[in-house]
């Protein structure tokens, strides 16, 4: 009790009792389907706090984070998974939409699309004409189950290293428990991950007199993936998607002393800051972009009759030689869309929280 209440002079000492809901807001659910976002570092910071002070605060796991301090109610978990699936809705065209651009070249030779898309505009219009409009969020279930299931297992382990006692954890071990947790939760997710993949990128056949689609749905993406391919197909491309997740742990270490620095200079202009905010998540995601282009090429091979990769190394050497490089960042601009779709969301919903709480109290 001694140890609680010395933490909540600490928090206690530099800002409000009662914050906003836009100070408290730690966390930020992830905006695609990418893996990495899941346990990616707050990107609201705390504007209550300040800088030179003496508190010493113990550095957190990245896997244990993400998440506001009242995330320890069940009611505060229930908000998120609820505000979580707001903001997937949203995202989810944008999603569909660079799932297709970046795997059209695999969909034109399943022979499912007959030429390429030219663009996002196109996209979205050759989509909705050929399939109607709701078309866009399809996908949208399995993406949410994934994403829920991660957050619920953060929650879980937030709750476990509660009842530890972890003042004698030393810098190293705390490192790598966050990657252990991260790449557990990202195994136990990522079959939803894949089905989420699967139907996203399911064109409806215009040639035929059926337009028959591939999938029914995501247990018909199981069903017919463990026929074909047993267990191991649900797991294709799961190699690179653990090396995306310890590459933008180590970008978002590099970064986040400049986000931060930024984030205090802007601190007391709430739009600029969230601007700065979007700008570094953006060009995290633009990074791996690459890496993410590959599990997706990777995922797209089981039980199909297309080309089938040897390994991670031979599908890069392969897209690279037959496709080119810039084939990486097909879908990229459809992703950074889905980012700003996706902040410009958490801001109307922090917005309309503060109203609602600025209303109660009068």
């Amino acid at each position: 009790m001694d140890n609680l209440a010395a933490r909540l002079s600490c928090r206690t000492e530099h800002e409000p009792l009662h914050p906003l809901i836009s100070q408290k807001i730690r966390w930020q659910p992830d905006l695609s389907f990418r893996p990495f976002n899941y346990t990616a570092a707050p990107i609201i910071e705390n504007m209550g706090s300040t800088v030179g002070t003496s508190s010493v605060v113990k550095p957190s796991p990245t896997a244990f984070v993400g998440a506001p301090m009242e995330k320890s109610s069940k009611a505060s978990l229930i908000k998120e998974l609820v505000a979580l699936g707001l903001l997937k809705a949203v995202a989810a065209p944008f999603e569909r939409v660079k799932l297709l651009l970046q795997n059209q070249k695999v969909i034109i030779k399943s022979g499912r699309l007959h030429k390429p898309y030219n663009g996002i505009l196109h996209c979205f219009a050759t989509t909705i004409r050929n399939e109607g409009i709701f078309s866009l969020w399809r996908g949208y279930t399995a993406m949410t189950t994934g994403h829920v299931s991660a957050t619920v297992i953060r929650f879980g382990i937030f709750q476990y290293t509660k009842i530890l006692d972890d003042t004698q954890w030393s810098y190293t071990r705390v490192v790598v428990s966050s990657y252990v947790a991260s790449a557990a939760t990202q195994f136990l997710v990522y079959p939803f991950l894949y089905a989420a993949t699967r139907m996203a990128t399911d064109v409806k056949t215009t040639g035929s007199n059926t337009g028959d689609r591939q999938f029914n749905g995501m247990i018909d993406v199981f069903r017919k993936t463990l026929k074909s391919d047993g267990i191991f197909g649900l797991y294709r491309g799961f190699n690179i998607t653990l090396g995306e997740l310890v590459t933008m742990g180590v970008l978002s270490k590099g970064l986040n002393p400049w986000k931060q620095h930024y984030s205090y200079i802007l601190r007391n202009n709430f739009l600029s800051r969230h601007m700065v905010e979007l700008g570094f998540w953006i060009s995290g995601n633009m990074a791996t972009y690459p890496l993410d282009t590959v599990s997706r090429r990777m995922m797209m091979t089981s039980g199909s009759g297309t080309v089938k990769y040897k390994s991670t190394v031979h599908a890069i050497g392969q897209i690279m030689k037959t496709e080119g490089v810039k084939t990486f960042y097909n879908g990229a601009g459809a992703e950074i869309l889905a980012c700003a779709a996706n902040r410009a969301t958490l801001l109307l919903m922090i917005y309309v929280a503060d109203v609602i709480r600025a209303a109660k109290e009068k």
